[in-house]
């Protein structure tokens, strides 16, 4: 099975960023105490909270290695404080809205990562905010194949797990992004520099409803726009299509 664990487990670092997140960051973080992987080291990015969050996490100060707080210039600029001072040798997200589907996530990914490959994702459910049992949308990413990017296809970011050598390699989030820096550095890291991933056919993340980049129509065009940027700053070009079947490749995950 996946999550059998090796003599001598991959050293896995997950960043939450949070701001005011009180109503569910303790289910990000019980999610992170439950996790059967041996070797975890949790780093929490908090923005300056007022709502309760910091009282939270003062409770679970057993299970976070690193806390970060202070203000920030938005959530990538707080991302990267997170992977600047992260000792793994892979690295997740933890949005403070997600959790792990189960136990054996970070086991799964370790396990899965070979020596040749750079980077692991995986399925990722929507789910409703009040009732996080109810899935709303169903994100199957399938099998990795560099040409789907053409297609409009991403990873779940949440499920995507890198090797911190490729942020160093490579780079970290553009802080000139306000919704898309997580497609924008996939599309660099995957596309254009042809790093391999590995696909763990499982959901690894539940996500509550109600994403930044999709809460308006508003937002949903600046985030368009954010993607044809991506493209054009690293010098690629994709087809004419590309841009316009992204957010349409949504609508499978309300079929599935």
């Amino acid at each position: 099975m996946l999550h059998e664990e090796r003599a001598q487990p991959v050293k896995i670092s997950v960043i939450t960023v949070c701001f005011n997140a009180a109503e569910t960051i303790a289910d990000t973080i019980q999610s992170i105490r439950s996790q059967s992987h041996p070797d975890i080291e949790y780093i929490v990015v908090d923005g300056g909270s007022t709502d309760g969050t910091l009282a939270i996490i003062s409770q679970n100060r057993d299970v976070i290695s690193v806390l970060i707080t202070g203000p920030d210039k938005g959530m990538y600029d707080a991302a990267n404080k997170g992977i600047d001072c992260a000792s793994g040798e892979i690295i997740g997200m933890l949005n403070a809205d997600d959790f792990y589907a189960d136990k054996n996530v970070l086991s799964d990914v370790a396990n899965s990562l070979a020596k040749d490959s750079h980077a692991v994702y995986g399925d990722l459910h929507y789910v409703d905010r009040e009732h996080p049992q109810q899935i709303r949308r169903k994100w199957i990413s399938g099998l990795y194949d560099r040409r789907k990017f053409l297609r409009g296809w991403m990873p779940p970011h949440p499920t995507f797990f890198i090797r911190k050598s490729a942020y160093e390699t490579y780079g970290v989030f553009r802080q000139d992004f306000k919704s898309a820096a997580d497609y924008e550095l996939m599309l660099r890291m995957l596309y254009k520099h042809s790093l391999e991933p590995v696909y763990i056919d499982r959901v690894l993340v539940k996500m509550r409803v109600g994403g930044k980049s999709n809460v308006s129509i508003a937002n949903r065009i600046r985030a368009n726009r954010e993607d044809r940027k991506a493209w054009k700053l690293n010098g690629l070009k994709a087809a004419w299509y590309t841009l316009y079947l992204k957010p349409l490749s949504k609508i499978g995950q309300y079929l599935n």
